[in-house]
């Protein structure tokens, strides 16, 4: 049986899975308050893993329009670049799916030995949005991890069903035996990141656009993001790169990559699309500083050329990539002297790991890659 047939027979135990949404909320411990009150924050991506979460995309899906078949193998390609670091958890809905998926990455030669099935039903791919945040504390000499789920509306009501997606960060939290918090409002795990200090870097054309969380204010916005990511200070940039559905998530525009320095994309040519928002992002990150009042380093990497697939620009961008154990997975897109440029100046900043380079040519025509992909579990 081939494999598109053979996941599409699997669309009723899908749709039976997602009942047991209700029941690991019930079985997963709710924490009331907010992480903060209780010490809790989440960490810096470099930070040790115990492994990275990927939700295994779904042929009738919405992200890959008759694509399906090259985008998986983009997918193995990730998921072999992480179990090359670290363990892969990988939800899939039933145990049909788990064969199937089993196959495919046994084909691609990724090490099945660190690869951990979950029976988790999902809409969509992308985890890091739909994902559990998994935050910290240390108490007693131990440290404690706990999941906070934020709600999820597939990135403004664009695309629905969303529901098993945001059921998804309880339901890990109840197969991980961890409590969980519950934040009453919108969010994307892409919209975020921070620098392990106090400090989180995001969008207003994201996090500030109506469709999310109508009615907020920018300052309930941030009340909102220290409480539940346990961080002292918000740095705001402002619009997202072309071709991004997400209203400008900040991972394809600009990350921490430690405490002190942010690469950030730029586009050296004026007639891009890219050119004057990347411009506007740059000089927002001049002006910014850290939770506690210093400035940034910041370090420029140049964008791919445009990628544009059937009269669409998508959303290639070097920014896009994932911190594993020892290591820095970037997302290349064909370009040889971008990829080869963006590669070496990361490479440059990160001497103590070992950035390697995934095609993510197919994985980019469902508007994501490395980063949106994936979610990371720290390590306890």
């Amino acid at each position: 049986m081939s494999l598109v047939p053979a996941l599409a027979a699997s669309v009723a135990a899908t749709q039976a899975s997602l009942t047991g949404a209700h029941a690991a909320r019930a079985r997963a411990r709710t924490l009331r308050g907010t992480p903060a009150e209780h010490g809790y924050t989440f960490p810096a991506e470099w930070a040790p893993h115990a492994g990275t979460w990927i939700s295994w995309p779904r042929p009738e899906g919405i992200s890959f329009p008759g694509f399906y078949h090259r985008a998986i193998t983009d997918v193995a390609r990730v998921v072999d670049a992480i179990s090359t670091f670290e363990p892969v958890h990988i939800n899939v809905p039933n145990a049909n799916y788990e064969r199937i998926v089993r196959e495919t990455l046994r084909a691609s030669g990724t090490r099945l030995s660190k690869v951990r099935f979950h029976h988790i039903g999902t809409n969509e791919c992308w985890t890091r949005d739909h994902g559990p945040a998994f935050v910290q504390r240390t108490r007693r000499g131990t440290v404690e991890t706990a999941v906070v789920d934020w709600g999820f509306n597939a990135w403004g009501g664009k695309y629905p069903p969303w529901d098993a997606d945001d059921a998804v960060p309880t339901r890990v939290a109840a197969a991980l035996g961890l409590p969980v918090f519950h934040a009453d409002i919108v969010m994307e795990g892409g919209a975020i990141d921070v620098n392990g200090e106090g400090t989180l870097l995001t969008t207003t054309s994201c996090l500030l656009h109506k469709n999310r969380n109508p009615g907020r204010s920018k300052a309930e916005i941030e009340d909102y993001l220290k409480a539940y990511y346990g961080q002292r200070h918000v740095v705001w940039l402002g619009e997202g790169i072309a071709g991004d559905d997400t209203d400008g998530h900040v991972d394809d525009l600009a990350r921490f990559v430690d405490a002190r320095t942010i690469v950030t994309a730029v586009e050296t040519d004026p007639r891009d699309a890219n050119y004057r928002l990347l411009a506007d992002n740059r000089r927002r990150l001049d002006k910014a500083r850290d939770a506690d009042g210093r400035a940034f380093t910041v370090v420029e990497l140049p964008m791919p050329r445009p990628v544009v697939f059937e009269g669409q620009r998508l959303p290639a961008t070097y920014v896009n990539f994932l911190f594993v154990n020892g290591g820095l997975l970037v997302p290349t897109f064909g370009d040889r002297t971008n990829d080869r440029e963006a590669l070496r100046r990361l490479q440059a900043v990160l001497p103590g790991r070992r950035v390697v380079g995934v095609d993510c040519r197919a994985l980019i025509w469902g508007l994501g890659a490395i980063h949106c992909l994936t979610q990371q579990q720290p390590r306890s």
